[in-house]
């Protein structure tokens, strides 16, 4: 009796083991079944007559025309018409396909259509693990979605957990707004968020973005740039370590050590903050902001506070607020505010300004500097209101001065050599014998209508006085200290601009935001790691063309070791979701003209003159009475 229930317990285990193996064995279903041991020894042909053959195993469907079974291997190699799905998540077509039980790996070749809920992908060839739920190839391929993105790679590596396309080498995405170009691209189309890595450009209808760290949402039409990061527009580029942009609203930020290079009138502008306005034609600059442009091989430095440019590249005007300081080989000034117009060769000086040229003070109201746009020299300038000139005595003894309401001066070769000073004029000068020891002669005051000075060499060298003349001409022991300055008289050499580092004389440099990176990809293992290749080769199968390949990755581009670690992707949507915030409250800022009042924006507002060049130094060309 012992016996018997032995026997039948061991016959129900082995019944138990016997399901559970043929569980694991591929199923079929043919109209044609054919042997052949000579040609396929082990192998069951299986043909389509009416309908295709079908096989199954553990969630994965087969169809095909024709197939050849090794049962024993539950392997099968599938051929004309093959459809590959597993459930509701992939499908595939190819020519031929194969697929091991054992492993459940697949190899597909031959006009491969890979098709998933989010995308499709055409290839030559394709390799399918479905332990790892991995796709793969290395032959180039091309990703369809449904937000109209067509994406091309040399190699390509699908992770199906987390619905991720990783591409690499010679990657181009095409859509109907831009055209990305990387070394490799991680995309997630569920979120239509592009990673970008290595050299990379997105170029669109008017921009085009370059970096070599990048992350772009093509829902929003928003990313973000770092290393090496510029935008190229029309006539202009921009440059900075990080760079946010918006290219439906034609928006871009830079942040850290931005340059704005500008070929239309030969400018570059750096600071630490720039904001741009393509469709406004307008860039916003501050943070330490200064602007060089090359006017007849020479430059002209303005340092201010904030920058702003504004007009299309033939027609560009700038502005400066908030202590404004300007520096050229022999000329400097400061001022509250600047506007530089580039068409008519205009430069404003705005309040309290003062303008050092050669060895002369000059101040007033307001400052106007006039270039030549064809020459790029210096023309003429003209002080308006309270108009004060002022230079130290050759040998310092005091200041040679002179008033009046307006200041007109004339330049040749961008140095001063005639100034023209109109209505109430009062001088002081030290006048001196011209040779030997320049022994002081006395000092001279006059009131007259208007004076006219000539310059040569930064000296005054003649003055003309103009009706109403009525002066004095003192010993210098009979002339009081206090009477030797004339009201309004304020020297200001040491604040005199005398190189380009004196621009930022007295203030601290700029506190750098920290910029927060990109992430780098996962570290994934390789598609064809060591247990893949064990797995692979411990189950080789009669006949396999997967086992004709060469089991390998091929060669990244900018594969892990070579980009530099950097922060996590929560913090990369934190800094995207904050710029688009300060996008809407930043257009905002701008129409408003830096927040200013409407009185406020009146009062540094100056009226051009209503005569041309010409006119002003006809006007100044005053006859002797």
């Amino acid at each position: 009796m012992k016996n018997i229930l032995f026997y039948i317990f061991i016959s129900f285990l082995f019944s138990i083991s016997a399901f559970a193996q043929e569980g694991k064995q591929i199923k079929v279903k043919s109209d044609r079944t054919i042997k052949d041991e000579n040609r396929f020894p082990g192998a069951t042909i299986l043909a389509k007559v009416d309908t295709q053959v079908y096989m199954q195993h553990e969630g994965v469907e087969i169809w095909c025309d024709q197939a050849v079974h090794y049962g024993e291997d539950k392997f099968v190699r599938a051929f004309g018409n093959v459809k590959m799905k597993q459930g509701d998540t992939i499908s595939m077509i190819s020519k031929y396909a194969e697929y091991n039980g054992n492993t459940q790996f697949a190899y597909a070749s031959d006009d491969v259509f890979m098709e998933t809920p989010s995308n499709t992908l055409r290839t030559d060839t394709l390799f399918f693990d479905r332990l790892k739920q991995q796709a793969y190839y290395r032959s180039g391929g091309t990703v369809k979605d449904s937000a109209n993105n067509t994406l091309t790679s040399k190699i390509g590596r699908y992770f199906m957990d987390r619905d991720q396309f990783s591409f690499n080498t010679n990657v181009k995405v095409v859509n109907p707004e831009n055209t990305i170009d990387s070394d490799r691209l991680d995309y997630f189309p569920e979120l239509d968020h592009f990673y970008l890595y290595g050299p990379s450009t997105v170029k669109g209808k008017e921009s085009t973005l370059y970096c070599e760290r990048g992350f772009y949402d093509t829902e929003v039409k928003t990313g973000y740039a770092i290393k090496n990061a510029r935008i190229d527009y029309d006539k202009r580029t921009v440059f900075g370590d990080s760079i946010f942009y918006n290219s439906a609203a034609q928006f871009a930020s830079a942040t850290n050590n931005i340059k704005v290079l500008d070929t239309a009138n030969n400018s570059v502008i750096t600071g630490h903050y720039a904001e741009v306005f393509k469709d406004k034609d307008s860039v916003f600059i501050t943070k330490r902001a200064l602007a060089a442009t090359l006017q007849e091989k020479d430059s002209i430095f303005i340092h201010s506070d904030t920058l702003m440019v504004t007009g299309k590249p033939e027609k560009r005007i700038m502005k400066g607020f908030y202590d404004v300081r300007i520096y050229k080989i022999n000329m400097s000034g400061k001022s509250d505010s600047i506007n530089v117009d580039q068409t008519t060769g205009y430069t404003k000086l705005i309040g309290r300004p003062i303008l050092w040229a050669q060895r002369n003070q000059m101040t007033g109201d307001t400052i106007k500097i006039i270039s030549n746009t064809e020459t790029e020299k210096l023309d003429s300038l003209v002080v308006y209101q309270n108009a004060f000139l002022a230079q130290e005595d050759t040998l310092k003894a005091g200041y040679n001065q002179v008033k009046g309401q307006i200041l007109y001066g004339l330049f040749k070769d961008n140095e001063i050599y005639q100034v023209d000073i109109d209505k109430n004029t009062e001088t002081i000068f030290y006048q001196r014998e011209s040779e030997g020891n320049l022994k002081l002669i006395g000092i001279n005051k006059v009131l007259s209508s208007s004076i006219k000075l000539l310059l040569n060499n930064q000296e005054i060298e003649d003055v003309y006085y103009y009706q109403n003349i009525d002066g004095t001409l003192y010993r210098e022991i009979d002339l009081p200290l206090n009477a030797r300055e004339l009201s309004g008289f304020n020297w200001r050499g040491d604040e005199r601009i005398n190189s380009k580092s004196d621009l930022f004389r007295g203030e601290s440099p700029p506190k750098l935001i920290k910029i927060k990176g990109i992430p780098l990809p996962e570290d994934e293992a390789d598609f064809f790691d060591e247990e893949t290749i064990k797995r692979i080769e411990d189950n080789k199968s009669e006949g396999s063309r997967l086992l004709e390949q060469e089991l390998k990755d091929a060669e990244l581009k900018e594969s892990n070791e070579q980009l530099d670690s950097i922060l996590p992707k929560k913090e990369i949507k934190e800094q995207i979701d904050s710029e688009k915030k300060k996008t809407k409250k930043k257009t905002s800022f701008m129409d408003q003209d830096l927040n200013r009042t409407a009185k406020q924006r009146d009062s540094i507002t100056v009226t051009t003159l209503q005569y041309p060049k010409k006119e002003i130094r006809d006007s100044i060309k005053i006859s002797s009475q």
